[in-house]
């Protein structure tokens, strides 16, 4: 394959895939954003607890 011998077919579904994964990216980073937004004062309590239930696992009392 020679270099710049790609077809206009190929080039355009690469590009396509590329904004579609651009989308994909900015529609999850604006639903993690409500999320944590909505969760903010509760972020270091959901921390603790998700702590304690490893170790209550890894000790084997879950």
């Amino acid at each position: 394959m020679d270099r710049g011998k790609i077809d206009v077919d190929t080039l355009l579904k690469v590009l396509l895939l590329l904004v579609i994964v651009w989308i994909a990216l900015e529609v999850v980073e604006g639903v993690l954003g409500i999320l944590g937004w909505l969760l903010g004062p509760l972020q270091p309590l959901l921390g603790i607890a998700l702590i304690v239930l490893i170790v209550l696992y890894l000790t084997g009392r879950l």
